[in-house]
């Protein structure tokens, strides 16, 4: 009598609840759908969980978004001390913007809240370490890179909140020439006038505004 056939085939368990796999669904339903609508009941939804098991990894929504920030804060690059201050800075503000943009709900929630994870922490002690060994004094790092951010976090904000497309930029300018007369605006009409022209595109270079801080932060340094 024949046996019965073995199969190699297991069955698939779902991976068990953590405070880990809370923050990576809500973060996921955040890039998705934006962060105001994300909710404990959501969240157990997309984790096939009733809501009240979550309170046992998160003690509620605050500590959720708090991990969220905490998590993206860990994808930023973090500063080594003793090079090249600026390049350091500078490529600290180039990964904290394209970060914010992969999570355009982060940026609100970095400006919003008390940030006090331990990614976040080693991101901004990192940061007041190689702003104070190129020489700056406490206050004048503290200055720095609160400078840098407010920089970084505002012109993030409006690339992710900005109303017209990059590429419309000209044909936004004809159709609201009517309303800027060059008699009551001239220097906003002749603007608008070389965007409608293509001579120049009305973009706007991350680079171009951290060099100014940079610059200024430097003059400070060796004064």
């Amino acid at each position: 009598m024949a046996g019965k056939k073995q199969t190699n085939r297991k069955r698939t368990r779902p991976e068990p609840l953590s405070r880990d796999s809370v923050l990576q669904a809500a973060m996921d339903y955040a890039d998705q759908h934006g962060i105001e609508s994300l909710s404990m009941r959501k969240l157990g939804q997309l984790l096939g969980v009733e809501a009240m098991s979550l309170y046992n990894h998160v003690p509620n929504k605050d500590a959720i978004l708090d991990g969220m920030v905490d998590q993206v804060a860990g994808e930023m690059e973090i500063p080594v001390a003793g090079g090249d201050w600026r390049r350091a800075m500078r490529r600290r503000a180039f990964s904290a913007h394209e970060v914010l943009l992969r999570h355009p709900w982060a940026t609100m929630l970095i400006v919003s809240r008390v940030n006090v994870g331990p990614a976040m922490l080693r991101y901004v002690d990192a940061t007041i370490g190689c702003l104070v060994e190129a020489g700056f004094s406490d206050a004048m790092a503290d200055h720095a890179w609160n400078a840098l951010d407010s920089f970084t976090y505002g012109f993030t904000l409006q690339k992710l909140k900005f109303p017209f497309h990059p590429d419309d930029y000209a044909k936004v300018a004809e159709a609201y020439l009517p309303q800027i007369p060059a008699d009551q605006y001239p220097y906003l009409h002749g603007m608008s006038q070389a965007v409608i022209a293509g001579h120049h595109n009305g973009l706007h270079d991350l680079t171009l505004g951290l060099d100014l801080i940079l610059d200024g932060l430097e003059r400070l340094r060796t004064s």
